[in-house]
C-alpha cells in the first residue's frame, strides 16, 4: 500500500549529476529528455542496441556519451534506469552487479514489478535498487517516439526493495519529483495486480478485438476501411510493440490469467443474457460500465495515453477545411494532425483535429465555438 512520502533536497539543476540509461525506447528517451531539459549539466550514458537512436540521441545532445557495451563507464552512475523489457533488464544484472558503485540507485521502468524485484534479491543488488513504472504510455515506441514532457504530471509507481535505506528512497522520491511526475509508493505485488487490471487486460482486449476484425474481414478490405473511425480509435494501444507486451503477459503472468477469466465469465454473462433476451441484465451491463467510465477523473495522465482532440461539424462545401486550419494558425495553435471521419459510428463530428496538449484543445473549443461551430472535446 502507498506509503509516507516524505523527501529530502533533490539535485539542484546545476549539479555534477549522472544518469545511466539501458534502452532509449519510447520510456527511456523521454525520460532522457526530460532529465536534459531540468539538469542542463548533467553527464547522461546511455546504451541502446538501436544505433541509429543512440547516435540521434548524441547529436540531440541529450546523450553526452554512447556505450556501445555494457561496460565500466556506468560506474560514475548517480541513478542508472533499465529501460528493457523485464527479460532483458534482468539479463544486465549480474553484469551490472560487478561494475555499478555501491552508492549507484539502480532502476527500471517496466509495468511489472515482482519478477524484476526477485531477480534482483539473486543478484545481491537488493541495497540499492527501486523498481520505477511512469503511468505514461503510447502505441508508438522507440527513440523517436520520445518527447521530453512525456512523464510531467503523471503517477510514476515506486516500489522499493525491502533492503534499500529510506534515506536512498527520499532521494529518488525527490528525483522523481524534479522530472515533472508524481511519485507513488506501492510494494510490487499490488502494483503488478493494479496494472494488470487498468493496463495489461485492456492491452489484450484491444489486440483481440482487431484480430476478429482481421479474421472476420473481407478480401477486399471493406472491414478495415469502414473500421476507420471509432474502431480504430478504441483499439489504438493494439498498435503498441510487440516485443514489449509478450514480455509483460509472460512476466505478469497469475494477474493477467486471473483477471482475463474474470473477464471471460463477465462476457459470457452477457453472452447468455443475449440468448435469453434479459434486457434488464443487458441494460444494467452497459449502465454499470457508463457510469464508472463517466466517473474517471478528467485530465490525468494514465498508462494508456489520452489523445488531445476536438471533433467539429462542418459544412460540406469548398474552404471550410481552410478556415478551420486558419482560425487555428493565425491564434498561434499547433495542429498535430487533422482528418475527415467517414465512418462515425463511435465518434461526433465530421472533422477530427488532434492537438500537442491539453490546453490547445480548450483553447481552440473557444475559438471555434466563438464562430458558432459545434464543438466535441474528447
Amino acid at each position: 500500500m502507498e506509503k509516507d512520502q516524505t523527501i529530502t533536497r533533490g539535485f539542484s539543476p546545476s549539479s555534477p549529476l549522472a544518469l545511466g540509461f539501458l534502452g532509449l525506447g519510447l520510456i527511456g528517451g523521454s525520460i532522457a529528455k526530460t532529465a536534459r531539459r531540468v539538469f542542463p549539466n548533467c553527464q547522461i550514458f546511455a546504451f541502446d542496441p538501436d544505433e541509429k537512436a543512440l547516435d540521434s540521441a548524441v547529436k540531440d545532445g541529450i546523450v553526452t556519451t554512447a556505450l556501445h557495451t555494457v561496460n565500466e563507464q556506468l560506474k560514475a552512475c548517480d541513478y542508472l534506469f533499465l529501460c528493457a523489457p523485464v527479460h532483458y533488464n534482468i539479463e544486465y544484472l549480474p553484469q551490472l552487479k560487478t561494475i555499478v558503485s555501491d552508492d549507484c540507485i539502480i532502476t527500471d521502468v517496466g509495468s511489472v514489478k515482482t519478477e524484476i524485484h526477485e531477480a534482483i534479491l539473486l543478484s545481491g543488488l537488493d541495497e540499492q535498487f527501486i523498481g520505477g513504472h511512469p503511468m505514461v504510455g503510447s502505441e508508438k515506441s522507440g527513440y523517436f517516439a520520445s518527447r521530453d514532457r512525456l512523464i510531467e504530471n503523471a503517477y510514476y509507481f515506486i516500489t522499493p526493495s525491502s533492503s534499500i535505506s529510506e534515506q536512498k528512497i527520499s532521494l529518488f522520491f525527490a528525483f522523481i519529483q524534479q522530472l515533472g511526475a508524481i511519485p507513488i509508493r506501492f510494494t510490487p505485488e499490488y502494483h503488478d495486480w493494479i496494472t494488470s487490471a487498468i493496463s495489461h487486460v485492456p492491452h489484450v482486449v484491444a489486440s483481440s478485438l482487431v484480430n476478429l476484425a482481421q479474421k472476420e474481414d473481407t478480401p477486399d478490405g471493406l472491414f478495415k476501411k469502414l473500421a476507420a473511425g471509432g474502431f480504430k480509435d478504441i483499439t489504438r494501444i493494439a498498435s503498441s510493440s510487440p516485443t514489449v507486451w509478450q514480455h509483460i503477459l509472460l512476466s505478469n503472468s497469475k494477474n493477467i490469467v486471473d483477471q482475463l477469466s474474470d473477464f471471460q465469465q463477465m462476457i459470457e454473462q452477457v453472452k447468455q443474457a443475449i440468448i435469453a433476451k434479459n434486457d434488464k441484465m443487458l441494460y444494467d451491463f452497459f449502465k454499470t460500465a457508463r457510469d464508472y467510465r463517466d466517473s474517471l477523473p478528467e485530465g490525468g495522465v494514465g498508462v494508456i495515453r489520452k489523445n488531445h482532440e476536438i471533433y467539429l461539424d462542418v459544412a460540406d462545401q469548398p474552404g471550410m477545411l481552410a478556415i478551420v486550419t486558419t482560425l487555428l494558425g493565425s491564434n498561434g495553435i499547433s495542429i498535430k494532425n487533422i482528418g475527415i471521419i467517414h465512418s462515425r459510428e463511435y465518434e461526433e463530428g465530421a472533422l477530427k483535429v488532434a492537438f500537442y496538449d491539453e490546453k490547445s484543445v480548450y483553447q481552440a473549443a473557444d475559438i471555434f465555438e466563438k464562430y458558432n461551430f459545434t464543438v466535441y472535446k474528447r
